[in-house]
């Protein structure tokens, strides 16, 4: 008989879930979205239905990460849509907290990663990281799982949530997984559906550039005059705003100077209101 998806909205009904799962010795993996889920979220899923005896995924819009002026409360929703989806991956278990259950009125407490959550995504979103740093370690206390999953697309992310689960020893394996995109090259999210169509058919843009920005890099061996090039592309080929091209090491995000070896290369760039981001491994 096919299991069906469970679906729980409190903590301590969280708690009590997982804490029949421990009992039985089962391996736990942990998929944290914001919901409006597309095929890189679902191939995170896949990934933790794999590799563990139960799946627990996550939908919550967390407003500590959206700054002033954007767009929580336009960002994408469908939870019909979304409960289906993860029924035909055979997750376990979703968990959708409201706002109140996660943040009870009083509740002050935040985590910074300093350095690495300052740069890049964090100096054009302030408080971003802090948002995204905080409810990732309220999730990992909620759930207790042995992984936890997130996608190279947002690899800033990725490479702070490791930096924080190594500094507060927290007993986790956090797994990376590879950007899912369309067949353009268009890295999937959730907001990619704000994009008209002219935009739509720019946006892929962005990945070719980043590429060619990291060969420009590995010939040349000149950053800023990679990332000089780079940026006027994007301009040339449509972007109506760029926030920023970095050429950095893979594990610290330093700025590389030189070409030592593999580099990533990171950027963020706006079509109208729609602000995308995108990194490649060269």
């Amino acid at each position: 008989m096919p299991k069906s998806l469970e679906i729980i909205c409190t903590i301590d009904e969280l708690r009590t879930k997982i804490a029949s799962w421990r009992r039985g010795k089962l391996r736990i993996g942990l998929v944290p979205t914001m919901g409006a889920l597309h095929g890189g979220h679902l191939s995170l899923v896949a990934r933790s239905v794999a590799d563990n005896d139960r799946t627990c995924v996550t939908i919550f819009v967390n407003p500590r990460q959206f700054g002033l002026g954007e767009d929580f409360m336009d960002y994408p929703r469908d939870h019909q849509a979304d409960t289906q989806a993860l029924e035909d991956c055979k997750a376990d278990l979703l968990f959708a907290p409201s706002v109140e259950e996660m943040y009870p009125t009083g509740s002050v407490t935040s985590v910074s990663v300093i350095g690495i959550g300052d740069i890049l995504e964090g100096e054009f979103r302030p408080d971003f990281f802090k948002g995204v740093a905080t409810v990732v370690i309220k999730l990992l206390f909620q759930v207790l799982p042995d992984r936890v999953y997130f996608g190279e697309k947002d690899y800033q992310q990725l490479c702070l949530i490791e930096r924080m689960r190594s500094d507060l020893d927290i007993p986790v394996e956090i797994i990376g997984c590879p950007t899912i995109r369309e067949r353009d090259g268009l890295a999937l999210s959730s907001r990619n559906i704000y994009l008209n169509k002219e935009q739509r058919s720019v946006a892929p843009g962005l990945h070719r550039i980043l590429i060619e920005t990291g060969e420009h890099f590995h010939t040349s061996n000149n950053s800023s005059q990679a990332i000089s090039k780079g940026k006027k592309a994007l301009i040339k080929s449509g972007f109506t705003k760029v926030d920023y091209i970095a050429i950095c090491d893979p594990a610290t995000l330093n700025q590389a100077e030189q070409n030592t070896g593999s580099v990533r290369v990171l950027g963020a760039a706006w079509l109208g209101r729609t602000r995308l981001i995108d990194n490649v491994e060269l």
